[in-house]
């Protein structure tokens, strides 16, 4: 197996993120690995104007995991008022339960406090997902109790197959 490198997205893995992120979260493909929200929403989960954006924005990086020159795994780090923020994470679906997600996890984390100083790290998950809650809770978030509405009616994340979503923010004090 070869070994896993990590580097920073550019405007060039804009097309390859965008299919690793909708590999693993919509459509037919990601009912091969656990993360899927097939059953939620339909649609696509990123477009490029918003890969584009996170990646202008300061303090903020698409950090990508690649064995060789596949990529298996993405993640959107940003420190967000003092606070890391973690999102778009993505596995390839087909190597979800491999542990890779926890290998990227622990580098998001690691990267936030040490280039940003950041304390603690924060993400919204859609409430309703409890088994990819219960991953985060084993590697040490907690749930705040704090949510924020899903963006109903826009189309860049997707359509809805529910109108009972909204995201649940986790957090994790960083050593």
């Amino acid at each position: 197996m070869t070994t896993l490198a990590f580097r920073a997205a550019t405007t060039d893995d804009i097309p390859a993120l965008v299919a690793l992120v909708t590999s693993a979260y919509r459509g037919h493909a990601s009912r091969t690995g656990w993360t899927s929200e097939a059953d939620l929403i339909d649609g696509e989960r990123i477009d490029a104007a918003a890969l584009e954006a996170d990646l202008s924005r300061d303090r903020s990086i698409i950090l990508l995991a690649e064995r060789g020159d596949q990529l298996v795994a993405c993640a959107h780090v940003a420190d967000v008022d003092g606070k890391g923020y973690f999102g778009m994470f993505a596995v390839d679906p087909a190597q979800q339960g491999s542990g890779l997600g926890s290998v990227v996890l622990t580098e998001a984390e690691n990267y936030a406090a040490r280039e940003w100083g950041v304390a603690v790290m924060q993400m919204t998950v859609i409430d309703v997902r409890e088994e990819l809650i219960a991953f985060y809770e084993r590697r040490g978030y907690v749930r705040t109790g704090i949510t924020k509405p899903f963006p109903y009616g826009d189309e860049r994340v997707g359509t809805p197959r529910r109108d009972d979503l909204q995201f649940e923010v986790l957090t994790k004090t960083l050593d």
